[in-house]
């Protein structure tokens, strides 16, 4: 039976800077692409967390989460996600509880433990470099506290921020945050859409550790998908040669603004591999290589909502592909 139809979609946007284009032109893209997928009917508007990074403007990530839910109506705006170790509990709070005060019941706090950069990013951040790795529990745990009701003695308070309950989810491409989400009874979104070569045994990781809370009464996962819908399956070909372009960037050495699309990609037979532990999850292809990708894909992971993010040269091809993407899912 098809599953595509009852499961809700979302919008994964990294605010994508093309070659010969400026962030003012990025943020004036994703505010489009934000009001066009709301009127089509996507659950979420998540916004990621990248630092010095050529190409993606979402660095100030709550900033930019509240121009686009300013801009909008109905759609939840959140991160996908804030890099908890980047930042202080409180800041986060006080960014997130601002962010509900202003547009309440529409903000949704993602959070990974990645630094989003470089070394050199780090440093200039004041991160320490093991900031994450044994002390992620305790940080959100403290964030958590900042967000829920104020308790009896507590000295510190976020204003705003105390008592919105801002949504948490936790984010993650392998299986620590899968195991947490499932032991703190919190939603989980795996990034597939960059790495899904773990995602069965994180999924798997996520349920069978499941313990329900106040948030939750049982699991459930998003996860994240890179998709790029177009007339035919040739000319939505054609259009992933700009991700892939990226990734292979990346693979290099050399990240860059995106790249209009090619007829041809040159590149070695390791590479070709590198490049399908990044996209292997991809979904490319017309209208009905799409759908059936996606029932495909909820079949095998039984994903209670995916996340699509569809990384092509120009807004108008975006903005069509998320369209394709509605047209077969509402049929």
């Amino acid at each position: 039976m098809p599953r595509l139809a009852d499961t809700p979609l979302s919008v994964l946007d990294l605010a994508p800077i093309r070659e010969g284009g400026s962030a003012a032109d990025s943020f004036r893209e994703s505010v489009a692409l934000a009001r066009l997928t709301e009127q089509l009917g996507y659950t979420r508007f998540w916004l990621a967390e990248h630092h010095s990074i050529e190409g993606i403007a979402s660095a100030a990530t709550a900033v930019l989460i509240g121009h686009v839910a300013g801009a909008t109506q109905r759609i939840r705006v959140g991160s996908g996600g804030i890099m908890l170790p980047n930042h202080p509990p409180l800041v986060i709070a006080e960014q997130f509880g601002t962010l509900e005060t202003l547009y309440p019941g529409r903000i949704d706090l993602g959070l990974g433990r990645a630094p989003g950069s470089d070394g050199a990013t780090m440093a200039a951040m004041r991160r320490d470099p093991y900031a994450g790795v044994e002390d992620f529990p305790q940080r959100l745990e403290e964030l958590q506290g900042f967000l829920g009701d104020e308790q009896p003695g507590q000295r510190v308070r976020a204003v705003p921020g105390q008592g919105t309950k801002v949504p948490i989810w936790l984010l993650g491409s392998s299986g620590y945050s899968a195991q947490l989400a499932a032991r703190l009874g919190l939603p989980f979104a795996f990034a597939a859409q960059f790495a899904p070569g773990y995602l069965f045994e994180a999924l798997r990781l996520y349920r069978d550790n499941f313990r329900p809370s106040e948030v939750l009464e049982r699991p459930h996962a998003m996860v994240g998908l890179p998709v790029i819908a177009a007339e035919n399956d040739a000319h939505a070909e054609y259009l992933a040669t700009t991700a892939r372009q990226k990734f292979l960037g990346m693979i290099r050495g050399q990240r860059t603004c995106a790249k209009p699309p090619v007829e041809h990609l040159e590149m070695t037979p390791r590479e070709e591999m590198q490049l399908q532990q990044f996209l292997g999850a991809a979904i490319v292809g017309g209208p009905e290589t799409v759908r059936d990708g996606l029932e495909a894909f909820l079949e095998q992971t039984g994903a209670d909502e995916l996340m699509l993010n569809t990384d092509v040269y120009t807004l108008e091809d975006r903005l069509r592909s998320y369209e394709i993407v509605a047209e077969v899912w509402r049929g």
